[in-house]
């Protein structure tokens, strides 16, 4: 599909499609880096509420969590794997993704790490207050037959501003923020 900004339903219909056939050992497993136009996603624990401001496409997704934003300057992987040659445990792969995101961003000289109480990814900001945090990276995956499809969003450059239009993953802004990558001053 190039380099061009993804449709949602687009990429959607292709996850499913090949998850399928991954099951079926049709196709090879496959790791999908794209971004998408300006859009919400709302997963299967979202709350009508945490939709603030509907100025983009809503749309519901089959993957766990709730409201997120996807747009231009962040990068998704969608990480389509059969689990049954690994390990058939849908907590380990969300921990896995956590561990990949964590390392990549280390390479970067951004340290983040999980929270217990918390999905995705997080780096303090002194800069905020002594115990801020904010978000850097989403995690929201399905498992079908073993074989997983959705996966991470991780924020290079996207305009935060968009994020207001909902309470991401159903954290309100007075309790913790989202960041970039540009917005720590991390050229990547």
């Amino acid at each position: 599909m190039g380099d061009a900004l993804v449709p949602y339903e687009a990429a959607v219909a292709f996850m499913d499609e090949r998850a399928a056939a991954i099951a079926a050992g049709h196709e090879p497993e496959l790791v999908w880096l794209i971004e998408h136009p300006p859009l919400y996603t709302a997963g299967t624990s979202a709350k009508a509420a945490d939709l603030l401001d509907p100025r983009f496409p809503v749309h519901k997704s089959g993957r766990g969590g709730q409201f997120t934003y996807h747009g231009p300057g962040q990068r998704v992987a969608y990480v389509m794997l059969d689990l049954k040659r690994r390990r058939p445990d849908a907590r380990a792969y969300v921990a896995s993704l956590e561990a990949w995101l964590i390392d990549a961003l280390g390479r970067l000289g951004v340290e983040a790490g999980p929270r217990e109480d918390r999905v995705g990814v997080w780096v303090k900001r002194p800069d905020k207050g002594a115990d801020a945090e904010d978000k850097i990276a989403a995690i929201g995956v399905r498992v079908r037959r073993w074989v997983t499809f959705h996966g991470i969003a991780l924020n290079v450059a996207p305009d935060l501003a968009h994020f207001s239009g909902i309470v991401p993953c159903g954290i309100a802004a007075t309790q913790y923020g989202v960041t970039s990558l540009d917005d720590l001053a991390r050229a990547a």
